[in-house]
């Protein structure tokens, strides 16, 4: 890592009271930052309605919440959203002013991201995307040409735009493109890989596809009767109960079983044998990174555009073509008929996460931030 004199970062997001990848993620980069290379971080939300963060972050840390507390529900351009817009810039160029960070960094994907370039503009602006858009380039309409044209202009507006990894890349139309993983952090002891369980992990919501992991388990519950799929995560607008109805549809109460959500998930992967992703799309799965980190095999489809940027297939995990639920079945079931297989392959998931060390990814921000900085003086 450059050596460079200590920073002030001021980071932006939504709220941090949620379990996500974007909030787990925030915490693990702001804690580093600020206990363990030394720099001032500053923490500023527009939408924690006063909840306690879910995460741990840093005493060092100081925390602004601007409680802008958009309406739920309602676009941002509905008039009470509109009128909380105007303030939100106000509020937060106030906030800018005042703290005069070194660079800020827009973590979440708001309303916001609009304005942010354009607040005191000599001040570096980073803004990270944790999303893929794969299937929103293949949209085609009037509105969707416009929409890029404008998002174009805003990314082009950052001083730098920071995604995920490389496969992203071809989505953005602009030269100031970084990409920076996602970190792992590698301090937890090994799974031991001897219980009948698999475990999935993330919000309850279309992308992570969970209806396909029910018909997984529907599968291979006879062959395996002692095996359970454990599903942790939020609820999301009752999707839990739509996908609770589907597993007593099928009778699959003691085979797939929802078990809310994990303080310390790396310690609550202990407890299984193999790592299940479904998901429709990803972009660079924090949970996949817990997941080897602990030396948990993993299945995985082969989605848009992440999994295959982390896993190395048929060495720590099964890659499966996308969707194909056969091919998931057979994969799965050669893990859980092999404890020998499942222990080989965690061991190369633990050394395989390795070139994610939270120290080479945190080098790569610091370096940024420090170009930033040399540049804008």
């Amino acid at each position: 890592m450059t050596a460079i004199n200590k920073m002030k970062i001021l980071y932006l997001t939504d709220q941090t009271h949620t379990h996500g990848g974007i909030e787990k993620v925030l915490s693990q980069k702001a804690n580093y930052f600020a206990d363990l290379a030394g720099d001032e971080v500053i923490i500023a939300t527009y939408n924690q309605r006063k909840l306690p963060s879910c995460y741990r972050f840093s005493e060092k840390i100081t925390f602004i919440h601007l409680e802008i507390n958009y309406r739920a529900g309602k676009s941002f351009w509905h008039f009470e959203n509109l009128l909380k817009i105007i303030h939100h810039r106000a509020k937060l160029n106030g906030i800018i002013k005042e703290i005069r960070p070194d660079v800020v960094v827009s973590s979440s994907f708001g309303v916001d991201r609009f304005f942010i370039p354009f607040l005191e503009r000599n001040i570096p602006k980073i803004k990270e995307y944790h999303f893929t858009k794969h299937f929103l380039s293949q949209q085609k309409s009037v509105k969707k040409f416009f929409l890029d044209k404008i998002n174009n202009f805003i990314d082009q507006s950052y001083h730098q735009v920071v995604i995920l990894n490389e496969d992203e890349r071809k989505f953005y139309h602009t030269n100031n493109i970084t990409i920076i993983p996602n970190p792992a952090e590698l301090d937890a002891p090994q799974a031991p890989l001897t219980k009948k369980n698999i475990i999935a992990a993330g919000r309850i919501i279309y992308q992570k596809n969970f209806e396909h992991l029910i018909e997984v388990g529907f599968k291979i519950s006879r062959e395996f009767p002692d095996w359970q799929i454990h599903i942790y995560g939020d609820d999301y607008l009752g999707r839990k109960d739509i996908l609770q109805n589907k597993i007593d549809q099928l009778s699959l109460r003691n085979t797939v079983i929802f078990k809310g959500t994990s303080a310390d998930l790396k310690k609550t992967f202990l407890d299984y044998s193999i790592y299940a992703l479904t998901s429709n799309y990803e972009t660079f799965p924090m949970v996949l990174l817990e997941a080897l980190s602990v030396g948990l095999p993993v299945v995985a489809y082969d989605c848009p555009t992440g999994p295959s940027r982390i896993l190395k297939n048929n060495e720590d995990s099964y890659l499966i073509p996308y969707k194909n639920i056969n091919i998931f079945v057979d994969k799965i079931s050669i893990l859980m008929a092999d404890e020998k297989l499942r222990k080989e392959m965690g061991n190369k998931a633990v050394r395989n996460v390795q070139r994610f060390a939270i120290e080479k990814v945190m080098g790569q921000w610091k370096n940024l931030f420090n170009e930033l900085k040399i540049k804008n003086a």
